[in-house]
């Protein structure tokens, strides 16, 4: 399931007053990295991730590989060094995406 523009926009005002909760160094994406972000996506469907200055690859690419990491989850926006991650909670939902 891809998200429309409608949603992506949604989902970025939802965002907007969060702070980042997982942040990406010089080690990239790693496995302690993947799995914070799965214990995020425990408690909250949107998260924020920091990409720091020294992280090997792009922020673009980081939220990727995020997002191909953990299943279900997708990019919402990408804004200068900050990735906007969806994930809908498979049992109790929070959000009601506009159109789905």
């Amino acid at each position: 399931m891809s998200l429309t523009s409608k949603q992506r926009a949604f989902l970025r005002a939802q965002a907007h007053r969060l702070k980042p909760v997982v942040h990406i160094g010089s080690a990239g994406v790693t496995e302690a990295a993947v799995a914070s972000l799965l214990d995020a996506f425990n408690t909250r469907e949107v998260l924020k991730v920091r990409v720091q200055e020294g992280a090997p690859d792009s922020a673009y690419d980081t939220g990727d590989q995020l997002a191909a990491a953990v299943p279900g989850t997708q990019v919402a926006q990408t804004i200068g060094r900050v990735v906007v991650l969806y994930r809908r909670h498979p049992d109790d939902p929070e959000l009601k995406l506009p159109g789905g």
